[in-house]
């Protein structure tokens, strides 16, 4: 049975340079690159391959030594052109010379009733090494889920309430055919529901509301109505021993696609936002594409940002887009001072606080140009209550991040951290009068819980 919940907290952050549903034609990036930090659980990456091999997308050349039997493959096929390190010989990237034309590894197709008889031991085997197996995430901790687990329930976010977010239905494009098949294998996982939650504000595409054996349930309100941690708060929370996991629209496409046309397809319709970005539209790319391929020519002294500006990474005009992340957004950077700018109320700066950005309260329709600047530094944490006001769950976050730092453990898990990672806690972030990296700290508090 549906539900429907509507959301009272939380804050929509009205920007400049939203995505038009438009595709603009792009010259195919020269390098692609696979980035072991996009996975945090990542510990003991190890190559399969070294430079100068050829690759075809979908060929494995990664792997994590905790979880040998997961690959992580090539998007693209081409050249192994340089594999970067950092410090202590940290594996930073697998960069990829691409062929002009992709050449994909073949495994096996299935048709309807193939894939509606086929062995859940089969349909694993073949996610584990198509590439397709990290799209599945774990909650608690934010992490690859177990192959070996079993989730209470499967959760589906089938809109995105983040600043500047793109349509998540628009960005399926061509892999909406693929959509149900993804659901069919994931249902082979849990004897639970899937949830397939939808925006109760806005008119539903068919591709989720024709959807098969799911749940479909609407949410309202304000950003972070659209994060899959709220929606799994508000539906079946998750409590110590629990465990549920989340997949993307696109991550469910990819695992029908897998199982349908036998090819690990890295293809997307990324959303290239911000207000640096003179058409914001869309672009059809492969995942970890170079940013500023996507962005075309553009000035210094801009921040280029894989993802959307509250949890996306800063990875430069060189950089390059994240396996997790179907946007790239550009921003003015923020390496300027202000007197007293942290002191000053404005009518055109946006802020959560009525006492610095009124207007942005009198004219909610009105978008904003935003910088990177903090408007102010590091200070110790006060307790203002603001935090509870744009987290919607049943959470006490400012006492959370205070055990954290106090590596307080009982007090981590009686305050909430098993619901959270770390794009729940980014608006809370965002309007830190105390400009702590509240994400930073989430993530630490979760290792020390993981590990322990």
């Amino acid at each position: 049975m549906s539900k429907t919940i509507k959301l009272k907290k939380g804050f929509d952050i009205n920007l400049a340079g939203k995505p038009e549903k438009k595709i603009s034609e792009i010259p195919l990036s020269e390098i692609f690159a696979v980035k072991p930090t996009d996975f945090s659980h990542m510990s003991r990456p190890k190559l399969l391959v070294k430079e100068g091999d050829t690759v075809k997308a979908g060929t494995p050349i990664l792997y994590d030594k905790m979880s040998e039997e997961i690959r992580y493959c090539a998007p693209v096929s081409g050249e192994v052109a340089e594999i970067k390190r950092g410090e202590k010989r940290k594996l930073l990237e697998i960069k990829i010379l691409a062929d002009k034309e992709v050449v994909f590894e073949k495994f096996k197709s299935y048709n309807t009733s193939e894939l509606s008889g086929l062995s859940k031991e089969d349909a694993l085997a073949q996610m584990k090494a198509g590439g397709v197996w990290p799209n599945v995430l774990q909650r608690p901790f934010g992490v690859v889920a177990n192959p070996e687990d079993k989730p209470k329930a499967i959760f589906i976010s089938a809109f995105d309430t983040n600043p500047l977010a793109p349509d998540v239905a628009y960005q399926l494009g061509d892999k909406e055919r693929f959509f149900q098949a993804g659901l069919d294998v994931l249902k082979k996982f849990t004897d639970g529901k899937i949830h397939l939650n939808i925006d109760g504000q806005a008119e539903v595409a068919q591709v989720f509301s024709q959807a098969e054996g799911v749940e479909l349930n609407k949410f309202t309100g304000a950003h972070p109505a659209g994060n899959v941690g709220v929606q799994i708060h508000h539906l079946d929370p998750i409590n110590k021993g629990d465990i549920a996991w989340t997949v993307t629209p696109y991550g469910v496409a990819q695992i029908g696609q897998l199982f349908a046309e036998g090819k690990y397809d890295a293809s997307k319709l990324v959303a290239v936002t911000g207000s640096e970005i003179s058409t914001p539209g869309y672009v059809k790319t492969y995942s970890g594409a170079m940013l500023g391929n996507l962005s075309g020519d553009l000035s210094s002294n801009l921040r280029f940002i894989s993802g959307n500006p509250l949890t996306g990474e800063n990875c430069g005009k060189n950089g390059y887009l994240g396996y997790y992340h179907n946007q790239m957004t550009v921003i003015p950077e923020g390496d300027y001072e202000e007197f007293l700018g942290w002191l000053k109320p404005s009518t055109t700066k946006l802020s959560f606080h009525k006492a610095l950005g009124l207007l942005s309260f009198l004219n909610k329709k009105k978008e904003y140009t935003v910088d990177t600047n903090t408007h102010g530094e590091e200070r110790p944490f006060v307790v203002s209550g603001a935090f509870e006001e744009v987290l919607p769950m049943d959470i006490l976050p400012t006492y959370l991040f205070k055990a954290i730092i106090a590596e307080d453990y009982d007090e981590m898990e009686a305050l909430g951290i098993f619901e959270l990672v770390e794009e729940d806690v980014a608006l809370c972030e965002f309007i830190d009068p105390s400009k702590n990296d509240l994400q930073e700290i989430l993530r630490e508090g979760i290792e020390l819980i993981k590990n322990s």
